[in-house]
């Protein structure tokens, strides 16, 4: 039976306990969750809020031009992926309760910073850099947040609650473009302030709300010598080089997609008022709906299996990638603004890239502690509590590990996009050539390393053809 101490601490947490899970602890483990989702979405949110204010900062005004505007963005994702190291293990440290209020307090830093130099237009590019950089802290709320719920659901259910956690926590990026746009559609792009003022409060209400209703785990284990055993296992570094393609595309797209847009526009004969509003009213859509998207691929991959839903997420965004590349290809010839049809095929292939990156999100972290569950059950030497505690601490040092790998994508795709505009070609075409091209290898690596014999499925431990069955008690 668990015992919660004063400092709402419980002292052991056995979630494969059925009995216990179906009285008591599935109430805990959901209260938690909630509130580690409403922390975390806050997380993403501060991480992307230069997404948002690069639309209120015309070149006229902030001197600061399209080229510039990818590295504001690049920048907190770079930071955000660094940061998710120290995070990580920092639930096990500190406890999940505790790390959540000081996490997100921590967030009122880049906020402020942010509310201060937005109203300085003459501030330099250097310290626009800086304070875009300390936005990265937001970035690493997600790893603590995942290790923590992590080591609250058992096994068979990870799939859903880290898919439900992950995408609560990415509708953030959504929700702060959506308060953008409402600032930009009634004060027009000229008041970013109204956006730092909401997420000032809301920051309070997550650390209030992880104060009065979460918890600490005792036997919460994580570490960086947890990390670093972790990565002696191969199927490690291959799923943190397929996060890249998941969440680094969902990450990076969402930084840099409402920017994308508002090129297209300005190119063509908008006012960067009217262009801001053009954006603002698409970009939300894709890191919406790749958010919604993303616990029903951890749901998808509790049936079937992690290692199938990635296969056919990489195939399906090599064709969501041709699809941009195709319409890119006709804008180009036309050397000029993309008509009608073209930009839709331009937004549906974004679009669609956004929704199978959040199903992919998903699905790569149901396999991370499948893997280890699987590698723990090869140990007959040691105890059921033994083989739980080296798989959850495992998993949760490879889920921050592979979410940092996973983030670097986002600073990818945003150099990648600076570097394609810049070009001869001033277009995202030749950047999407180069994603379509690493889709098509982290399909062939999905196949080769967890698919392709029946030998090589049962050394990932991939649970690929059947659900994990419920523990019982002995």
């Amino acid at each position: 039976m668990n015992t919660l101490s004063r400092t709402r601490t419980i002292e052991h947490w056995d979630a494969e306990d059925v009995e216990a899970w179906e009285s008591t602890n599935k109430h805990i483990a959901k209260r938690n969750l909630i509130w580690s989702i409403f922390a975390e979405h806050v997380g993403f949110s501060v991480w992307s809020i230069w997404s948002v204010m690069v639309l209120f900062m015309p070149q006229d005004i902030y001197r600061i031009d399209a080229a510039g505007k990818f590295y504001l963005v690049a920048i907190p994702t770079l930071v955000g992926a660094a940061m998710r190291i120290p995070y990580t293990v920092a639930p096990a440290k500190f406890g999940g309760r505790n790390w959540t209020i000081v996490s997100a307090l921590l967030l009122l830093i880049p906020t402020l910073m942010t509310l201060w130099v937005m109203g300085r237009p003459e501030t330099s590019y250097t310290t626009f850099m800086v304070v875009a950089a300390f936005a990265g802290l937001g970035g690493g709320n997600f790893a603590s947040s995942m290790t923590n719920i992590n080591a609250f659901y058992p096994q068979r259910l990870k799939g859903w609650a880290l898919g439900l956690n992950a995408g609560g926590g990415n509708i953030g990026v959504p929700v702060i473009q959506l308060v953008g746009l409402l600032v930009i559609a009634t004060v027009s792009n000229t008041a970013p302030e109204i956006v730092c003022a909401i997420y000032l409060v809301l920051i309070g209400a997550a650390a209030l709300g992880a104060a009065l209703y979460m918890d600490n785990l005792g036997n919460q284990r994580s570490n960086l010598g947890a990390m670093a055993e972790a990565l002696r296992f191969k199927h490690s570094w291959v799923m943190s080089f397929l996060y890249i393609g998941t969440f680094g595309s969902f990450i990076g797209f969402s930084f840099a997609f409402g920017q994308v847009l508002q090129i297209n526009f300005l190119a063509a004969g908008d006012s960067p008022a009217q262009a801001s509003l053009q954006a603002a009213q698409i970009a939300f859509l894709g890191p919406l709906l790749g958010s919604v998207a993303r616990p029903f691929g951890g749901k998808l991959s509790d049936r079937i299996g992690g290692g199938k839903v990635t296969l056919y997420t990489f195939v399906a965004m090599i064709f969501a990638a041709g699809i941009v590349v195709t319409a890119g290809m006709f804008d180009d010839r036309t050397a000029g603004a993309a008509t009608d049809g073209q930009m839709i095929a331009y937004v549906v292939g974004f679009i669609a890239l956004f929704i199978l990156s959040g199903i992919g999100n998903g699905s790569t972290y149901k396999m991370i502690p499948s893997i280890f569950e699987a590698k723990a059950q090869g140990r007959t030497d040691w105890t059921r509590s033994e083989k739980t505690a080296w798989s959850r601490s495992m998993s949760g040092a490879l889920i921050g590990f592979a979410g940092a790998i996973g983030a670097l994508g986002g600073v990818f795709i945003n150099v990648v996009l600076r570097a394609s505009y810049v070009s001869d070609a001033k277009s995202a075409t030749n950047a999407f050539w180069v994603f379509l091209g690493f889709y098509v290898v982290c399909a062939v690596v999905t196949w080769f390393v967890f698919l392709r014999i029946q030998t090589a499925r049962a050394g990932t431990g991939e649970q690929i053809d059947r659900a994990q069955a419920p523990v019982t008690t002995t």
